[in-house]
């Protein structure tokens, strides 16, 4: 794949997870694609997965499982 940063074929996508949001407002969305480039270490979404991201977002309510997650502080 051809990196959209420095154009070099070395690009890759690999699925995320992502937060968004605050406190008790915080959520996850799994397997977010997300294109790295070895080459120039730059990681990006695509606009696809930004509408997307937005989509989710405006629909959380109705679309998020709860799952209890363990949360450690980095210190």
């Amino acid at each position: 794949m051809i990196c959209k940063i420095c154009g070099n074929n070395s690009a890759k996508v690999r699925k995320v997870a992502r937060t968004y949001g605050k406190g008790k407002d915080m959520f996850v969305i799994e397997d977010v694609p997300v294109v790295s480039c070895s080459h120039c270490g730059e990681s990006y979404l695509t606009a696809e997965t930004l509408h997307e991201v937005e989509r989710l977002k405006l629909h959380k309510k109705e679309l998020t499982v709860r799952r209890p997650v363990n949360v450690v502080q980095f210190a």
